[in-house]
């Protein structure tokens, strides 16, 4: 070995270790790794180009603009517009009403939904799309995060290995092409028997081993910050105590005038939602103008609402067991800030509603909770307000120095049926665009920006969205995977294993092939390995006179075996911090499938590629 090759190692184990210690964090061992390469670089080593060229020490930082980090931030936007609107929430009921309350189910299931998605799509997109499923049904059920996260990653890339249209599949069929001689590229189907094969007993591994394999571990502080639903922050307010519906009948004194114009605020009732014939209105302005038939949703007190009758309004009690949240009604949660400018004042002197477009509804003061009248109560430290009103108006108070705002999670919120579907339409042209041809990071990004541009979702929500761990991973890793290839350590490596198993035949061609392939793959990525070993194991077949194609398969199902470390896969990086997942706990799941991978490989070469 050279100079710069045994530098590479050490610079990639020493870090490792630390990681696998628990002394340093993934994301700074690879931003660590990147820098001491990019030094190294400078100073003349021939690490990220040819030596004493101190201008190649921009490949360093080269890692952020690969299309692989493109593609996952404007996935991350994408799930996020998924999630807002109610498709990853109709997905995870659709998950819990097939798997109920049971691990092992639901770990089969997620497994297997991504797989089936990942013949279609992007693995990478097929992860980001079922994480915050994922995270949503672990929260309904109570079951870790950490036992559902790798599953879909795992999912996604068992998926990836029986379809044409994995990035390192792609890359091996395009090799066969430029061989000497040229050989014939792979069809869209030559993976699917052998792939599939693999992919069902993974998943059949994970269904059956999971439950004992994989991590019982709460998921980090920062996760922790568990978000209340609206429903739940409902009960906290004992709100459904007071809640009534009113209608409107023919000939009552008050059709034809507003809110303010009606008296209804006066008597110190809240108005939260008026039906007036198909449309919902939530949160009403004063200036909104009553008809005959329409039904209201307030909060109030009995005495009130004895004098709401006398204006000639029907009023009846609302179901108790009924949460209004779930009818579309968006609750937020207001907290005084420190040295508010806000203490010993009243919603109504602040103008509350007319500034930000909420309403408070309840408050809750030392432990008891105030309905009636919110709005004229002078406000204390320690007081925290139920609002409803539109999400419009978060912003403004989002940036007030005098509130702290609690979204709630959004969990128990009805599907916004029309943002949805345009939504699911965005991801699907995506996908389609992608299929067509169209560079997948290039779709997604065009996606993301339809996104904003048609009001789904707000930039700053999108900056929000961002998961920077899994994106200074990647970008980090990928100076490693340069200094591989350019000092010619991952080439030397691979063609000492290729040697050493020649002499087993084309089986066992096949089989150091995926061997060694999978081992690069844990620390270089799936797409860099494929560029490395593709080469040699389609050169190695030619000079041994067997199936070319038969090895460029086998190299090709190798990238996908990602299954060691979470630095083998974008798809895993992404887990880590919402599974809070340790290094080793990729490899105790990892190691058995990827032996569960290694005999199927074996067996569908010799069943379907005669070796």
């Amino acid at each position: 070995m050279t100079l710069p090759q045994i530098f590479v190692v050490l610079v990639v184990l020493v870090p490792l270790y630390l990681v696998v210690r628990g002394r340093l964090r993934v994301d700074v061992a690879a931003l660590l790794m990147t820098v001491i390469l990019a030094v190294a670089q400078f100073l003349g080593m021939g690490i990220l180009g040819a030596p004493n060229t101190p201008g190649d020490v921009i490949k360093a930082i080269s890692g952020l603009s690969q299309p692989v980090v493109v593609t996952l931030f404007s996935l991350f936007i994408i799930t996020r517009c998924l999630d807002k609107t109610g498709v990853t929430r109709w997905i995870a009921r659709r998950i819990l009403a097939v798997g109920g309350h049971s691990e092992g189910r639901l770990i089969f299931l997620f497994t297997t939904t991504t797989a089936l998605l990942s013949l279609f799509m992007n693995n990478l997109a097929a992860g980001a799309l079922l994480l915050p499923t994922a995270m949503d049904v672990a929260r309904r059920t109570g079951i870790k995060p950490s036992k559902l996260l790798i599953p879909v990653a795992y999912g996604s890339l068992l998926g990836g290995v029986a379809t044409y249209f994995t990035t390192a599949n792609i890359i091996v069929s395009d090799l066969l092409t430029t061989a000497n001689p040229p050989q014939a590229p792979l069809n869209i189907l030559d993976f699917t028997p052998t792939g599939g094969l693999i992919a069902l007993a993974g998943i059949l591994f994970l269904g059956l081993l999971g439950r004992r394999l994989l991590p019982d571990r709460p998921p980090h502080p920062e996760q922790v910050l568990v978000r209340q639903t609206a429903s739940e922050l409902e009960d906290a307010y004992r709100l459904n105590e007071r809640l009534w519906e009113a209608r409107i009948p023919a000939g009552s004194a008050i059709i034809g005038q507003t809110i303010q114009q009606s008296g209804i605020r006066r008597l110190g009732i809240a108005v939260v939602a008026i039906w007036s014939g198909q449309q919902a209105l939530f949160s009403p302005d004063r200036e909104q103008v009553l008809h005959a038939d329409d039904y209201l949703l307030l909060v109030g007190n009995e005495e009130r609402m004895n004098q709401l009758i006398q204006l000639g309004v029907e009023v009846g009690r609302e179901d108790s067991d009924e949460h209004i949240s779930t009818r579309g009604v968006a609750l937020i949660e207001v907290l005084l800030a420190p040295r508010s400018a806000a203490e010993d004042r009243t919603l109504k002197d602040m103008e509350f509603r007319k500034q930000y477009g909420f309403t408070g509804v309840a408050l809750l003061r030392e432990g008891r909770s105030y309905r009636t009248d919110v709005a004229y109560m002078k406000l204390k430290p320690g007081d925290s307000l139920l609002m409803v009103g539109a999400r419009t108006g978060l912003k403004r108070l989002h940036n007030s120095p005098d509130f702290i705002v609690l979204e709630p999670d959004l969990s128990d919120q009805p599907i916004q049926k029309r943002d949805a579907a345009l939504s699911t339409a965005i991801i699907l042209a995506a996908i389609g665009a992608s299929l067509a041809g169209v560079p997948v990071y290039l779709a997604m990004l065009a996606a993301a920006i339809v996104v904003f541009l048609i009001g789904l979702l707000s930039i700053e929500e999108a900056y929000r969205s961002m998961e920077w761990q899994a994106i200074f991973l990647i970008a980090g890793m990928y100076s490693v995977s340069l200094a591989m290839v350019n000092t010619g350590l991952a080439e030397l490596v691979g063609r000492q294993v290729v040697a050493l198993v020649t002499p087993f035949g084309p089986l066992g061609l096949a089989a150091g092939v995926y061997l060694l392939t999978a081992l690069l793959t844990q620390v270089m990525g799936g797409q860099v390995t494929a560029l490395v070993t593709g080469p040699i194991a389609i050169s190695a077949a030619l000079h041994m006179g067997t199936n070319p194609q038969a090895m460029a398969v086998a190299a090709a199902i190798g990238c996908s075996a990602s299954f060691f470390t979470p630095l083998a896969h974008p798809v895993n990086i992404l887990m880590i911090g919402p599974g809070n997942y340790t290094f080793g706990d990729f490899f105790r799941v990892g190691w058995g499938l990827t032996v569960v991978c290694f005999v199927m490989l074996l067996v569908g070469m010799t069943l379907f590629w005669q070796l």
